[in-house]
């Protein structure tokens, strides 16, 4: 790839810049295939899904130890890289309510700086935090990009309960 940094989003030293109700695909970079960030962005109700990096994160890499991205209601899915789907670069991301799901090798890689605090989220091969559990979402169709789930999800209503919404996992 040609591309550096962020094939669908490069967010570079800005100010909590909101990123929300996107579908970030097909992208290809050689860090964070999806989105790279050096800042502390707040990403809502987004789908990130097939994206590939030759070194790092897949869907996400956030970078730099003042980089502390919140992730909310998303859904991240069939991204490729070395590092999987998010490689944490010193950085330390708060997930609440998302489905990290079926990322290549793996869902997270820790890089440097701290474990990422992840709760009532959906982690494949699990993760420790409230709420959390490791289930198969049973998406609709995620071979041609249908995230929805199914009405048999163990997502529906594993969701925070503090949080706007029914409890349903994003989707």
């Amino acid at each position: 790839s040609s591309v550096v940094h962020g094939g669908g989003i490069d967010v570079f030293n800005s100010s909590f810049p909101i990123i929300s109700d996107c579908i970030i695909t097909n992208n290809d970079s050689q860090f964070g295939g999806g989105l790279w960030t050096l800042s502390s962005p707040i990403i809502t109700n987004c789908t990130i899904s097939g994206n590939t990096a030759s070194t790092g994160g897949g869907a996400i890499e956030s970078y730099s130890s003042s980089s502390f991205p919140i992730i909310t209601n998303c859904t991240i899915t069939d991204n490729t890289a070395p590092d999987g789907g998010i490689r944490c670069s010193a950085s330390s991301p708060t997930i609440t309510n998302c489905i990290l799901w079926n990322d290549s090798p793996q869902e997270i890689t820790v890089f440097s700086g701290n474990n990422p605090t992840i709760t009532y989220s959906d982690i494949q091969g699990g993760y420790t935090g409230a709420g959390n559990i490791d289930a198969d979402p049973l998406f609709v169709d995620s071979e041609n990009g249908d995230y929805h789930l199914t009405i048999s999800s163990t997502c529906i209503d594993a969701g925070d309960p503090d949080l706007d919404g029914d409890g349903i996992l994003w989707n």
